[in-house]
């Protein structure tokens, strides 16, 4: 009976985001280069993006697609910028196919956390709405930023 008062939980959860946080941290301690890096602050960014869209969601604030939107606009314009003007962005030399490695990084990991999020939901659909493993929340998302990491690693 009490199930009927429960509401799912829609933002990406804490422990997700903390792990995306560890992985990034982890890379740049290791000396690990820069696009790696930026993938983790990619993935980050968008999980980051999606509690604050949580937030507005709570706040019955905007029309539920611009939640996202606005919280991605929000997020990518705190972490942009300050990456800009702390001359991360823009060193010379810092290019991976001629596209600084900061800023393809931070997209290629946008991506990739957003595939794991939907790959997630994907799951669960067609399991009925029920997870297949344990926290597959989690470990979707942090295996495909990992994988693309991987793949990067691999082309660099």
């Amino acid at each position: 009976m009490l199930d009927v008062f429960i509401k799912p939980v829609e933002a990406v959860c804490p422990l997700c985001t903390v792990a995306v946080a560890g992985g990034l941290e982890i890379s740049r301690m290791l000396g690990v280069d820069d696009l790696i890096s930026a993938i983790w602050i990619g993935g980050l960014t968008v999980s980051l993006a999606f509690w604050l869209a949580d937030y507005f969601s709570k706040k019955n604030w905007l029309l539920p697609f611009w939640r996202e939107v606005v919280s991605l606009i929000i997020f990518y314009l705190l972490v942009i910028p300050y990456l800009f003007w702390s001359k991360a962005i823009g060193k010379i030399g810092n290019t991976f196919l001629g596209f600084d490695k900061i800023i393809l990084g931070i997209v290629i990991g946008s991506l990739a956390f957003f595939l794991g999020v939907f790959f997630d939901h994907f799951l669960r659909k067609i399991n009925g709405g029920k997870i297949i493993f344990y926290y597959q929340k989690v470990i979707i998302p942090v295996f495909f930023l990992a994988l693309v990491s991987l793949i990067f690693y691999q082309l660099i």
